[in-house]
């Protein structure tokens, strides 16, 4: 009936070029839109000398000065004025900046330490609060009052605190308690919000009062930062309403009235830590907590005014010193009987009490040191000799300081360590300090090995092999940086030696596992499958993470392979897809990153080793597959194209690995597009054989096809997917050469045919959208020259040349197609259908119009037909079928497409009406 005969001749290369935009040509020199404008400024001088006419010269400066022209250079007087009249305008300017240049990007600040403080100290003890049950309101005022009674009247609302019923609540969980503070500090900015300051007030207090609370004393750091929170919101809303101005000659009643009720709601606060918290005068508030009887609330209270003091007078670093000599002052209050008797009745060890200082002198000491001089490091560790060089506060010390002062007094550090007394705070925790300042700097050379001596002295005598594990892995890069193999050998020698016994390697955690990799893994190899697992995933990660070039070494290969091999064999039925994902990924990693280089031959026999070894993991299966292939085309490009015997060999071994891998697979479209690419490459190296057996297998592969898939766990229909693959395998089957012993276009043939026998739903038009691409496909083969090649590869257009037996063959096939087409629109006539079969009646005639020649009158006549049946029942889309009538319009000014004039006469646009 049809012939694709007359399929519309195609120049590719002359569509290219009347599809690319229109441009012209810029000589140089001459404006672009992207050049920077250069603006030249020509000022006019007049000359006034008698008996010359005036003329003009152009000059880049005047030497008369024009008073007008400051009009034009943006100054104003009265801005100039005020500038420098209003001296708290330079003030503030002037201070803004030297905050600024205090207080840096490179300063810690508190809010990435309050994560920490509130995982670090937890407890399990039930917790208390006192809430005060008072009005809810605040006592409205009259609108006549004076101020006098304004104070009056807030001072009696303050008095209502301690006069106000207190509700205590008993038994709460650390979670209970926690959410208990943020509604308080909710109901703050409710309070605040609604204009009641004095019940903001209230709340503030109340929560200062908690903070004088110990009878939980491990969860006090915990504490302290979820008060404080509050604290802030209150200072933030404070300073906000009420900042002092300079001068008492520029403040008006209203912001005296305003600055002198808050002084008055200060002063009516009773309690010392309350009016701690609230009030704003440093030095004052440095002294008041010297009134402070518990050294841990007093510590905390000095580090909340060093932060509040970094904030609002960075500069005032006499302060902040003052600050740390007070707590020195009082610091053996923590061995006075007080404290003792407190730490007996809640069953608490002095060590672990001496680390609930730790936050606080740790953050009043990164104050001090932030910018400091050297000279202030040496006054510290004298005034820490001066208290017998106490463990904490040492250790606070090197953990404040940089890097590089503390290595270069490294021994000095040392030697005061030995002197410390071991019962309040561990020795080892301050050589893993010192540690890990000497891994950011380098102390004298002269030292370094002394340094290790010192060190591992006390490190290779600790019992506990956590504590053991966790200096050991902090050392080792300082030994790894400045010593030789046989000192590192001689530290994992002692390692082996401490972790062995026992099997204690077992019981650490995670953070020492990263030390194992140093260890021979046949020699200490855990004896727990779920510790050997994880060992070797810390192993992996380390590998892929910092390995930065491509390996061969023998030696890592056959480790690193042993550690793949432990992960892959931990795979059974039990074990869930995430981890199964997880460990495909990293067996996956260190694939991609071995390279023998130009020995292929070397790396495809790693590639056979690891199919061998990891069969259980099908992500590691895809990985090979596709990494086979890089190496055949990797082979082609070092040939050129141009196989050798011995690389043709090579090649078709490529190929056979791959189409002996692909079958193990149980991913359906995995194992179909895999096939596919395989081909591809195949077809690439001139394997023109195992391409076809690639395609073939492909095409016996599709009634295979489910119709739902599991995609990220969920169950999909598979159509889709199909047909996207479908469509890829049309574009391959393009340049592919026919078997001389199989027939014309005998994939083709064979595709449709499998194509026809899949069951697709009775709902879905991806069959005729298949159909359609199989129409674009033979109307390329009708060509006398494809679109496309592959290098050294003769497609059918060279193999035929235009013979009459392929383009018959052609013609059936396209009928046949056609025929399906027409019937599926056919069975499309109902009226619950007839939009579908608009829409792809007008998809089909776009393709005939693009594809076929219309000069034929069957061809034209059908694409007539079409478009009637697509515009029948007012379904077709308005704004489509107007632009493809444009369309036919515009080409039809082409000479080569002047039958589409007489074809837009055929084709109406009837309106949905």
């Amino acid at each position: 009936l049809l012939s694709f005969r007359h399929a519309r001749t195609r120049n590719y290369g002359r569509e290219l070029e009347s599809y690319r935009l229109e441009a012209v040509s810029v000589e140089f020199g001459d404006f672009h839109p992207l050049k920077p404008i250069m603006v030249t400024e020509s000022k006019t001088k007049k000359l006034g000398r008698k008996g010359s006419t005036s003329s003009t010269s152009s000059s880049s400066s005047s030497s008369m000065l024009d008073p007008l022209s400051s009009v034009l250079d943006g100054t104003d007087p009265l801005s100039l004025f005020a500038a420098t009249a209003d001296p708290l305008l330079s003030m503030t300017t002037k201070r803004d900046k030297d905050e600024s240049l205090s207080v840096g990007s490179d300063f810690e600040p508190w809010s990435s330490k309050r994560g920490e403080i509130l995982s670090r100290y937890t407890t399990n003890e039930k917790l208390s609060i006192n809430l005060y049950m008072g009005s809810e309101k605040g006592r409205p005022s009259t609108p006549g009052s004076t101020v006098s009674e304004k104070v009056r009247t807030r001072l009696e609302e303050l008095d209502d605190l301690e006069e106000g019923s207190q509700k205590e609540l008993l038994n709460l969980t650390q979670q209970d308690y926690t959410n208990r503070i943020e509604e308080l500090n909710q109901s703050l900015k409710d309070a605040w919000a609604s204009d009641q300051k004095v019940k903001a007030l209230k709340i503030v207090i109340q929560c200062s009062k908690l903070l004088s609370d110990t009878t939980v004393i491990q969860f006090y750091p915990s504490k302290f930062v979820l008060i404080t929170d509050i604290l802030d919101t209150f200072g933030e809303y404070r300073s906000s309403s009420s900042l002092l101005p300079w001068y008492n000659s520029s403040v008006n009643d209203i912001a005296k009235e305003t600055c002198l009720n808050w002084f008055f709601k200060i002063a009516s606060i009773r309690e010392l830590i309350p009016r701690l918290g609230i009030s704003e005068c440093l030095p004052r508030l440095t002294s008041m907590i010297r009134g402070i009887g518990d050294p841990l609330v007093a510590v905390y209270a000095r580090a909340y005014l060093c932060r509040v003091g970094m904030e609002v007078a960075p500069h005032l670093k006499d302060n902040l010193n003052k600050n740390f000599f007070d707590f020195l002052l009082t610091f053996k209050q923590v061995h006075g009987d007080t404290v003792q008797n407190q730490l007996v009745a809640q069953g608490v060890e002095i060590p672990s009490y001496l680390t609930l200082y730790s936050p606080a002198i740790d953050w009043i000491l990164q104050c001090i040191a932030y910018r400091a001089a050297e000279t202030l490091l040496t006054e510290m560790m004298e005034r820490c000799r001066k208290l017998g060089n106490n463990a904490l506060l040492l250790n606070s010390v090197m953990s404040a300081f940089r890097a590089e002062f503390i290595a270069a007094r490294a021994m000095d550090f040392i030697g005061m360590i030995k002197e410390c007394d071991e019962s309040g705070f561990p020795k080892h925790l301050l050589f893993c300090s010192l540690g890990q300042n000497l891994a950011l700097a380098d102390p004298p050379e002269s030292d370094r090995l002394q340094i290790l001596n010192e060190a591992w002295k006390v490190i290779t005598k600790l019992k506990n092999p956590q504590d053991y594990i966790n200096c050991a892995e902090i050392w080792m890069e300082y030994t790894c940086r400045h010593f030789t193999k046989r000192e590192v050998n001689t530290i994992l020698a002692d390692v082996i030696k401490h972790m062995t016994p026992d099997r204690a390697f077992e019981e650490v955690t995670v953070c020492g596992q990263r030390l194992r990799s140093f260890i021979p893994i046949r020699r200490i190899e855990p004896s727990k499958e779920s510790v050997r697992v994880e060992v070797c995933k810390c192993i992996m990660q380390a590998f892929i993470k910092h390995q930065q070039e491509s390996t061969k070494d023998p030696v890592i290969l056959n480790a690193l392979l042993h550690v793949c091999k432990t992960m892959h064999d931990s795979v059974n039925a039990l074990t869930l897809e995430d981890e199964k994902r997880t460990l495909a990924s990293l067996i996956n990693g260190f694939v991609r990153m071995v390279s023998f280089g130009r020995d292929f031959e070397q790396q495809l026999n790693f590639y056979v080793e690891a199919r061998s070894m990891f069969c259980n993991l099908e992500p590691v299966l895809v990985q090979l597959i596709h990494s086979v292939n890089q190496l055949a085309m990797e082979t082609r490009k070092v040939m050129k194209g141009n196989h050798s015997r011995k690389t043709a060999a090579f090649v078709r071994a490529c190929v056979a690995f791959c189409f002996i891998t692909i079958p193990s697979l149980t991913g359906i479209f995995t194992r179909l597009n895999l096939y596919l690419h395989s081909g591809q490459v195949a077809l690439a190296n001139q394997c023109l054989s195992q391409a076809d057996a690639f395609f073939r297998a492909a095409i016996s592969l599709v009634p295979e096809v489910p119709k739902m898939i599991s995609i990220d766990g969920k169950l999909r229909p598979s159509e889709a997917y199909l047909l996207e693959f479908l469509c890829n395998f049309f574009s391959t089957l393009l340049i592919v050469p026919d078997h001389p012993e199989q027939g014309v276009l005998f994939l083709v043939r064979g595709l449709l045919n499998v194509i026809q026998d899949y069951t697709w739903e009775d709902n879905s038009d991806d069959k005729v959208k298949i159909y359609t691409n199989v129409v674009h496909l033979l109307s390329a083969m009708g060509q006398e020259t494809y679109l496309y090649h592959i290098d050294k590869v003769e497609s059918n257009d060279t193999l035929y040349g235009g013979d009459t037996k392929f383009l018959a063959e052609t013609s059936r096939l396209c009928e046949t197609v056609i025929s399906q087409i027409l019937e599926h629109l056919k069975n499309l006539g109902k009226d619950e259908t007839l939009k579908r079969q608009s829409h792809l009646a007008l998809c089909f005639f776009n393709s005939l119009l693009a594809h076929a020649d219309l000069r034929n009158n069957k061809l034209n006549q059908l694409a007539v037909n079409l478009w009637n049946l697509a515009q029948k029942h007012g379904f077709a889309d308005t704004k489509t079928t107007v632009k493809t009538l444009e369309y036919i319009k515009l080409q039809s000014k082409h000479p080569e497409f002047s039958h589409f004039t007489e074809l837009l006469l055929r084709l109406p646009l009837q309106s949905r009406t």
